[in-house]
């Protein structure tokens, strides 16, 4: 017997971060969540699985329209002419209460009560599933000690909407723990609400299989569902790789970079090895530059450079599957502070200058004075995204100016050759 485990669908929920790029993927964008859903269901069907499970979280939220609903019931149609089932429970996202709009669905879908635990057996197979949808966005109860125990001679399968212990990364809803989950006595465990793929081989699978499709540059790395196979009493969990759009990190180590073209070939390298792995899935990435690098210096005041470099970059590899969402600057000066000081000229003079102003009180408030009318009219996202920015409109001018002076003082050195 195989199924397949989803969760985390957000179906028509918009990604996050490319929208204000000139050379932003819009239509991917906006269409992201729906392709990779219709992958899912071409790969249930492609692999003849004997049901489907989706854990929670199919929608975003309510709809804006029907066609968030229009656009599922015809997926579930594909389905339900393949003869394959399909078992649903609402999450945090789409629990009853968020839901205003509703539309009918196949025969073949079946859902969870949000009013008390669910069992749903298929006798021909011998499993049972047993579920419990949220009624309310933030359900704080142990939704696990009130299911109930297994069927005998059955494969069981629990389907819950958790942060389960320890994912401080999401909201604690539907707390519980794997002792509580294995306890139970359920064969697998079919999890939501985390969107990193967990497992747990224990008495019983316990599996997150991820969000179906990253949404956001905090959600890296390859995406989708799991295939689960039970054959002679064992289960096998496989990944199924599904998104159509990817989020990547790059960190790249501009440590031996010792000028503006050298870090544009260490991005472009490290760009070139990220599409080795999946290539036909276009990506959108940051790249982070960090070390302790001679170029240092030549990098400081010089962001829109430096993203018109990566830009260059990507456009020779080809900007229909690469996408530019950020570029951080992280790297430190080779030159420590204790050398400088050393050279006894106007370089060790002026890091000097700048260590005192960093803790003299009338200066800083004469900076704050006079620079926050500007900072001030900085769109606030920008400043969300701009840790110097933070720091000014926080009016924390004397770490500001820690943050800046390495840099500054590198330019400047840069400069002597």
């Amino acid at each position: 017997m195989k199924f397949i485990h989803a969760a985390d669908i957000h179906l028509d929920s918009p990604l996050h971060g490319l929208s204000a790029y000139p050379d932003a993927p819009a239509a991917q964008l906006r269409n992201a969540s729906r392709e990779a859903f219709s992958q899912l269901v071409e790969r249930a069907i492609d692999e003849g699985v004997a049901f489907l499970v989706i854990a929670g979280d199919l929608y975003d939220g309510d709809w804006r329209d029907h066609n968030t609903g229009i656009f599922f019931s015809k997926e579930m149609g594909r389905l339900q002419r393949a003869g394959i089932p399909v078992f649903l429970l609402f999450g945090n996202h789409d629990a009853e209460s968020e839901m205003t709009r509703k539309l009918t669905l196949p025969d073949n879908v079946k859902t969870f009560s949000a009013r008390k635990p669910e069992v749903h057996r298929l006798d021909g197979l011998k499993v049972a599933l047993h579920g419990q949808s949220f009624r309310d966005k933030a359900v704080t109860d142990n939704l696990a000690l009130g299911y109930p125990a297994p069927v005998p001679g059955y494969y069981n399968i629990g389907v819950l909407h958790t942060a389960l212990e320890g994912s401080a990364a999401h909201a604690n809803y539907a707390p519980c723990s794997r002792a509580e989950l294995h306890a139970r006595g359920y064969d697998y465990w079919a999890l939501g609400h985390v969107h990193e793929f967990q497992h747990w081989a224990e008495a019983s699978h316990i599996v997150f299989p991820g969000n179906l499709q990253g949404r956001q540059i905090r959600e890296t790395g390859r995406r989708g569902a799991v295939l689960v196979t039970v054959e002679d009493g064992q289960t096998t969990v496989e990944r199924l790789f599904l998104d159509v759009l990817r989020w990547e990190s790059v960190e790249v180590d501009a440590s031996a970079c010792v000028s503006m073209d050298d870090v544009a070939r260490q991005v472009g390298q490290q760009l070139h090895a990220l599409l080795a792995v999946d290539a036909q899935v276009p990506r959108a990435v940051r790249v982070t530059l960090r070390g302790r690098t001679p170029a240092h210096g030549a990098l400081f005041g010089k962001a829109h450079e430096l993203r018109a470099e990566v830009l260059g970059q990507i456009a020779a590899i080809g900007n229909e599957r690469l996408w530019l969402e950020k570029v951080k600057l992280a790297t430190e000066p080779v030159a420590e502070r204790a050398d400088i000081g050393a050279r006894r000229d106007a370089i060790a003079d002026l890091q000097e200058i700048l260590d005192e102003a960093s803790s003299d009180p009338e200066f800083l408030q004469k900076l704050r004075t006079e620079l926050q009318p500007f900072f001030a009219k900085v769109p606030a996202d920008v400043k969300e995204e701009v840790p110097l920015l933070v720091m000014a409109r926080e009016g924390d001018f004397g770490r500001l100016l820690q943050q800046v002076s390495p840099a500054l003082l590198a330019s400047l050195m840069d400069g002597e050759k």
